[in-house]
């Protein structure tokens, strides 16, 4: 995703993507790898562009838009998430596991001092943590806060 701007007094965090399907009432979108992908200092050992097969990569990446202004296959169209739903999805993916994997793992060095329920206590709070994370973005998904917004059709130059 790219910058960030303020639309109707709510931050969004904006990007470009392209339309690659039309379903009915919904338009099926790419996000469009940015040219600061696979330049920085650390693209030699960044796997983020590489990971799995093309196929894999492209079928995880692509989102819908279901509100779309007659769009077409192969348009490129600028998108805005929230800037504040974006931060709940990201706490409820990665804080919210990573929270309970220590606690249970606190809990259970607290109760037995042992290393082996010490694990056991860490693994079961991640798997608690991975679950709650699910029905936390299931939550988000259900109230459409974490959803893309169109904006606007990107020009060639965009």
């Amino acid at each position: 995703m790219g910058g960030i701007r303020y639309h109707d007094r709510v931050e969004l965090v904006e990007g470009l993507a392209r339309v690659v399907e039309i379903k009915g009432d919904v338009a099926w979108l790419e996000p469009e790898q940015t040219t600061t992908c696979g330049g920085c200092a650390a693209s030699g050992a960044c796997g983020a562009k590489d990971m799995g097969t093309v196929a894999s990569r492209v079928a995880t990446r692509r989102f819908p838009l279901i509100d779309h202004p007659g769009l077409q296959v192969g348009e490129r169209i600028l998108v805005g998430v929230r800037g504040d739903a974006l931060l709940k999805a990201s706490l409820t993916a990665y804080a919210l596991p990573l929270v309970t994997l220590f606690v249970g793992a606190g809990l259970a060095q607290w109760v037995f001092g042992q290393d082996g329920a010490t694990l056991a206590g860490s693994l079961g709070g991640l798997v608690l943590g991975l679950l709650l994370a699910r029905l936390g973005a299931s939550r988000l998904l259900a109230c459409g806060a974490s959803a893309p917004r169109y904006l606007r059709r990107a020009g060639r130059g965009s």
